[in-house]
Order: structure tokens, then C-alpha cells, then sequence
């Protein structure tokens, strides 16, 4: 029986299997961010163990960035983690990519847009959405803080080894469809768990067609349906994407990788543990209308009613909807907005921007929105600007911000006010995680952007 793309490259990274027990898994790259690694690195410190492989450890803050200016950083505990990992990685050796320097952004957007994150690579992250990596076609696992130590220590992990599921999109997307629909359309199709145990491929026409912006993207919500991770096989368009990036390989290296990454699929009698398929025609744009990822509507359907659910089913919808303010039965489209957000690790790549300006032009913001435009790194921002596509935001009333995990968490001043709705790009819609008591609606950036300039609920394809 041949193997699928998940179980190449976990095998070829077992060092060893503990008899009943976990998998020794050997880490090709490990990302740290100012949030979760200090308790890491003071582990080491207290154990008098140095980082052993430093070279195969990339660091940056992201999440307390301010995207308003960055001299300065108010809030002291933000401030604190964010000067603890610039000490921290110049004792242990490790690379670091300051807060307001050139090489700086979301770890999710830097990783792979540097070529740090490459096709057959074992990646870990102290952060849930390190899944977005499995967009190039690597193995890539969100891990908690006492496993950065274990990698920092040995550059390896003990982990079981999930099952496998494949995830078929075929056929063509409507327009105005983009991925961050696929992904809200497949978790309102499963749910926020309908993952859990899983490592999932997603596969099919669709998928093939997807830009590298639309795969990081959908690999990144791998997680928010409780997949262990997310992966695409690399082909002609990844390799496309990382060529001549600042760290892939050159030259006769590259050559010599590119050949490795074609075998980089699963196999054709490969079984998965679960197989399913939708159809592409049927998703349109997407919303949320509760308070996880998976609560969501077309943009032209209407809120859940409460016929049919369990007593169990009916009390969740009440919650959710009561935090929301929304009610059962009602069409979402038209509700006024206060905020907007573009950006995050989710949508904040070139292409979504670039999604925005085509239906922000010529036109002007509502004065009714706040907008938060946030690139997800200063390649971005820089990419942003080459393009014109700054004029064209400028032209429309929006301001271009600099590069931060943003509004999409309450780690930095980027905070939606209690009781106010925001329509975001961002992944997660919990209880007070754009603010506390901020109430957050999903959606793709066309949506989004047709939101900011009507200042309700809209439908892109309608303007």
C-alpha cells in the first residue's frame, strides 16, 4: 500500500518510536515568537542546557507589535516579552528578527514569503496557527511552551502520531469566492472539531488551482476545525513561490530540492482514515454569525433558527447568539459594522491586499468605519507600496498600517471596543478576542472590503 504526503515526511523523521508511548520526531525548523518561548528558554537556563541546533531556530515578535508606530511598545507586559526574546536569542545564538526592522512581520507570513519554510520539512511553532506552513507542502504543528523547550534542547519533539484525513475541493469557484471561504465553508461543514485526531491534506482541482496566498491561508484555519495540522502537496506553484526566496536553496541546490519536492505527494493507492469531497460551486462568501470559526452562514443565507437542534444544540445557539447580538432567523447582510480589519496570518499577504484595492477603488470608505489595514510583514508593506496599491487605499480614505499581529488578539493597542461589531479577516471570532466584549464577524477580504465602504454587511459581488 503507498504512503500518503503525511506519512512521508513524518517517517522520514522518526529518530526513534517509544514502545506504548510517542514518536521521537526530529524538527527541521523552529519558530519563536515573544509570547510563549521565554518559559522555554528560562527551562534551559535553569537546567544549564544550551539551545542544541541554534541554527534551526528563527525568532520574532509579533503578537504585542504596535501597528501605529513602533519606537515604542506602552504596554509594559508587552514590552517585557518582546525585550526578553531580543535577550534570550542573543544569549542562545539564535537568529532574530527585531521588531521594526525590514526582516520583521507575523512568524506565519515571514516563514514561508523568506523561503525558512520549505517542502519536506518538520516545522514547530509555541503558536496554534503554525499549520499555515503546511501550505508549502511541509509538515508543520502548532506545539506548547514546554515543548519549545524539548525542541530548543534536542531539535526534537515526542508527539503521537495522528490519523490522516483528505479534504477534496473540485471544481471551479464562483467570483467574489476566495480561500478564506473554502475554509469557513469546510468548517461550518464539520465543525470546530470534526478534525480532532487528524492530520489533514487537502487535495482536488480547486486546491491545485489556488494561488500560494490562498493555500497559506486555508492551511492556516487548519486548526480552528481541531486538525493536528494542514498540508498541500508542493508542485508547479510552490515552486514558483519560494524560488529565489532569501533563504531557499540556489543554484544546483535548488535543482537538486525541486527533484526531492516532485516526490512530495501522496501516493496514488495511498488510504487515508477519512476522505471527503465538496463541490467548489457550492460555497459563496462566507460570514460567521457566532463565536467559534465554525458558526457560519453564506452571506446570503440567514442565522440558524433553533428548529430541529437538541436542548443541548438550542442552549449553545442562545449563548453565542445573545454575546453577538444576533438573532435566530436573521439576515446578517445590511448590519452595520464599526470596525474593519485586514490583515493577521491569515489574510495579511500581498494578495489580499491587492483583493481589497480592486474593490475599494474608486471609491470612499463609509465614515462610519474604523479600518485597520495591516500588512503581515514589511516585505508586504514594501510590496504594497511598489504596486501603487497604497495610492489606491490613500485615494479611498484607508490608511496603511505597519506590519503586526494587529486586531486580530487584544495583545497590542489594536483593541475593538466592548459592544462593538468588527468585521475581520482574521481566524478566530472567541469571546473578547479582538477586545473585551468586542463582538467579530469573519470574512474573506472582499467582503470585508465592500463592509468598509458601505459600512454594513455586503455582499462584494454586489458592488
Amino acid at each position: 500500500m503507498g504512503k500518503t504526503l503525511f506519512d512521508k515526511i513524518w517517517d522520514s523523521h522518526v529518530v526513534q518510536v517509544i514502545p506504548d508511548g510517542p514518536t521521537q520526531l526530529y524538527i527541521d525548523r523552529l519558530y519563536a515568537h515573544e509570547v510563549t518561548s521565554p518559559q522555554a528558554f528560562d527551562t534551559l537556563r535553569d537546567k544549564g542546557i544550551k539551545v542544541f541546533r541554534p541554527d534551526k531556530v528563527v525568532a520574532m515578535p509579533d503578537h504585542n507589535t504596535p501597528s501605529d508606530q513602533q519606537e515604542v511598545i506602552n504596554d509594559p507586559i508587552g514590552r517585557k516579552q518582546v525585550e526578553t526574546l531580543a535577550r534570550n536569542c542573543a544569549e542562545f545564538g539564535i537568529k532574530h528578527f527585531a521588531m521594526g526592522t525590514k526582516d520583521n512581520g507575523i512568524i506565519h507570513v515571514v516563514g514561508p514569503e523568506k523561503g525558512l519554510s520549505l517542502p519536506g520539512m518538520t516545522i514547530v511553532c509555541g503558536d496554534s496557527h503554525t499549520s499555515t506552513h503546511g501550505a508549502v507542502g511541509a509538515l508543520a504543528m502548532g506545539i506548547g511552551t514546554s515543548e519549545v523547550a524539548e525542541v530548543l534542547a534536542s531539535q526534537c519533539i515526542l508527539q503521537g502520531k495522528p490519523k490522516t484525513m483528505r479534504i477534496n475541493i473540485e471544481g471551479e469557484l464562483h467570483k467574489g469566492v476566495v480561500a478564506k471561504d473554502i475554509a469557513l465553508y469546510i468548517m461550518a461543514k464539520m465543525t470546530t472539531s470534526g478534525a480532532t485526531g487528524f492530520a489533514v491534506e487537502y487535495a482536488g482541482s480547486t486546491i491545485r488551482n489556488l494561488s500560494m496566498e490562498g493555500r497559506l491561508t486555508l492551511s492556516n484555519l487548519s486548526i480552528e476545525m481541531g486538525s493536528r495540522a494542514g498540508i498541500i502537496a508542493p508542485d508547479e506553484t510552490t515552486f514558483a513561490y519560494l524560488k529565489g526566496r532569501e533563504y531557499a536553496p540556489k543554484g544546483a541546490e535548488w535543482d537538486k530540492a525541486v527533484a526531492f519536492w516532485r516526490t512530495l505527494k501522496s501516493d496514488d493507492d495511498a488510504v487515508f482514515d477519512k476522505e471527503i469531497t465538496y463541490r467548489a460551486e457550492d460555497i459563496k462568501p462566507r460570514i460567521t454569525y457566532g463565536t467559534n470559526p465554525g458558526a457560519g452562514i453564506a452571506i446570503d443565507e440567514t442565522v440558524p433558527t433553533i428548529d430541529g437542534l437538541s436542548d443541548a444544540e438550542r442552549a449553545q445557539l442562545a449563548v453565542q447568539l445573545d454575546y453577538m447580538q444576533f438573532k435566530p432567523g436573521q439576515k446578517l447582510e445590511g448590519t452595520p459594522v464599526d470596525y474593519c480589519f485586514l490583515g493577521a496570518c491569515t489574510n495579511g499577504r500581498i494578495e489580499d491586499f491587492r483583493a481589497f484595492a480592486s474593490v475599494v477603488k474608486g471609491k470612499k470608505k463609509s465614515p462610519n468605519v474604523v479600518a485597520w489595514l495591516v500588512p503581515g510583514s514589511w516585505l508586504v508593506r514594501q510590496q504594497i507600496i511598489d504596486e501603487g496599491i497604497d495610492k489606491i487605499l490613500e485615494a479611498a480614505g484607508f490608511e496603511l498600517r505597519l506590519p503586526s499581529c494587529s486586531s486580530c488578539l487584544a495583545m497590542n493597542p489594536d483593541k475593538v471596543p466592548a459592544g462593538k461589531l468588527a468585521i475581520s479577516t482574521s481566524n478566530r471570532n472567541f469571546v473578547g478576542r479582538q477586545g473585551p466584549g468586542a463582538r467579530t464577524v469573519l470574512a474573506s477580504p472582499l467582503v470585508v472590503a465592500a463592509s468598509a465602504i458601505t459600512g454594513v454587511i455586503t455582499d462584494p459581488r454586489s458592488i
